[in-house]
């Protein structure tokens, strides 16, 4: 009974946790975001609180969805996880159609707001993937019945979302494929030879795109490149490195002044270390921290495989995605064009990130009421 009772509180301290740690990510990207974007806004809309305030609406769409799905069973989604996957792909699909006043590049117009399929194609893939891989069992220990399904469902949606084209969004969808395989059970062999076979079809991406040689290149040596691929490197590294111990203080960013691209949505940790200098730096990187460990005891706790699986998928495509972030603010890749989870100025990535966090309370819950039965 006693372990019992202290398994529910181990649980709902980690619905809690999630719960303290998301709402802290969602209120510190509402004020960085407001900050990066203000010059933005006001030079393009007239207002400085424009893309805030889309930014203020996303969040108050995405936290309806993480209480909604919170107290919906995520086990039902194991019932309609191929439905979830298809329907992202057609959205995918349809903003490759120039229809005016409906798609725009990679986004679906819904009136005033953009929307961006891919976003929530991450959370599809993930419940796809953890319901598959549940179904097959052992299976997945075999090439051609466990990893070349999930291959060929990769490489589907890799050749739709190359057309955006956007390789940021395909490398985070190939690493959960991968990551996903690997703890259902896959060989190591097979999913080495699956990273393998990306090699050719990164150089074809590559080949086919001049812009994205560029931005290698600029990487490799962003200072021969400082007019043109190698400029937003180059500013990133300013901002960061100008904000000190301290920072300029929060709203003083000189970067955030046209000075360096996409200020408030690729490269916002920039600006917030420019603004809140080292030790702002490192509450972002606690925070995503706090966000993954709390990920791992709710996967930890899980009453199922498919909960767990879910649980680790979630958490992984969100803190991946926030470390490549940081990582190409830094410096350390190539840039990718990903936002920074709960952050970033974006509004699908915010609700789908929350949608997300609510599949996650929902595991932890349900994982609850099963040490408690």
């Amino acid at each position: 009974m006693l372990n019992q009772r202290a398994a529910v509180e181990r649980q709902t301290g980690a619905e809690g946790g999630l719960v303290f740690v998301v709402g802290l990510l969602v209120l510190f990207g509402l004020v960085m975001g407001y900050s990066a974007s203000a010059p933005f806004s006001l030079r393009h809309y007239g207002t400085s609180a424009h893309l805030f305030l889309k930014q203020l609406a996303a969040a108050a769409v995405g936290l309806v969805l993480l209480v909604a799905l919170s107290r919906f069973d995520y086990r039902r989604l194991r019932d309609v996880d191929t439905v979830l996957l298809a329907g992202s792909l057609l959205l995918t699909l349809v903003t490759l159609v120039p229809i005016p006043r409906v798609t725009d590049g990679s986004w679906l117009l819904l009136g005033p707001f953009a929307f961006q399929p891919t976003e929530f194609a991450k959370l599809a893939l993930v419940v796809y993937l953890a319901a598959s891989i549940e179904r097959k069992g052992e299976r997945v220990r075999s090439f051609s019945q466990g990893v070349l399904p999930f291959v060929l469902v990769l490489a589907l949606f890799s050749g739709v979302v190359i057309q955006q084209p956007d390789l940021g969004m395909i490398l985070v969808l190939g690493a959960i494929t991968v990551i996903m395989l690997f703890l259902g059970g896959a060989r190591p062999l097979h999913l080495g030879l699956l990273a393998l076979s990306t090699v050719p079809i990164v150089f074809v991406a590559i080949k086919v795109a001049p812009y994205r040689l560029a931005r290698l290149l600029s990487f490799l040596d962003p200072y021969t490149y400082s007019t043109s691929s190698g400029y937003q490197m180059i500013q990133s590294l300013t901002a960061i490195g100008s904000g000190g111990v301290l920072g300029r203080g929060l709203g003083a960013s000189r970067a955030k002044l046209f000075y360096l691209p996409q200020a408030h949505s690729d490269f916002v940790f920039s600006i917030t270390a420019e603004e809140l200098g080292l030790l702002g730096s490192l509450v972002v990187l606690a925070l995503f921290a706090a966000f993954a460990y709390w990920t791992l005891q709710v996967a930890e706790r899980a009453p199922d495989r498919f909960g767990r699986l879910l649980a680790l998928g979630i958490g992984f495509s969100i803190s991946f995605q926030a470390l490549l972030n940081l990582a190409v603010a830094v410096g350390i890749v190539p840039v990718t064009g990903l936002t920074l989870p709960f952050i970033s100025n974006g509004g699908s990535s915010l609700v789908a990130s929350l949608a997300a966090t609510g599949v996650l309370l929902n595991v932890a819950r349900q994982g609850g009421h099963s040490c408690g039965s």
